[in-house]
């Protein structure tokens, strides 16, 4: 029973609208875009109030930026996989 409604659910993972991948996409990359804002503004909150802390701020916010974007990267995947 398990295996037919896995070999369904597969099926119809195939045969996905393409025009809803589309969105599916554009939804998830807003979540990244959201990301970045929150980083990058949290650094510079944190350079007006602490300036000398300016260099270990970067540091980590680049390496969150390329965590995050990460994320989209893999959405812009899933879009092609589910275009077929």
């Amino acid at each position: 029973m398990s295996n037919m409604v896995l070999a369904q659910a597969a099926e119809a993972a195939v045969n996905i609208n393409p025009g809803l991948a589309a969105i599916g996409y554009g939804l998830g990359a807003i979540g990244p875009g959201i990301g970045v804002g929150l980083i990058f503004s949290a650094v510079i909150n944190g350079t007006a109030r602490q300036p000398e802390a300016q260099g270990k701020l970067l540091g980590l916010a680049w390496t969150t930026f390329a965590i995050v974007e990460v994320l989209a990267l893999i959405g812009i995947v899933m879009f092609f996989l589910a275009q077929g």
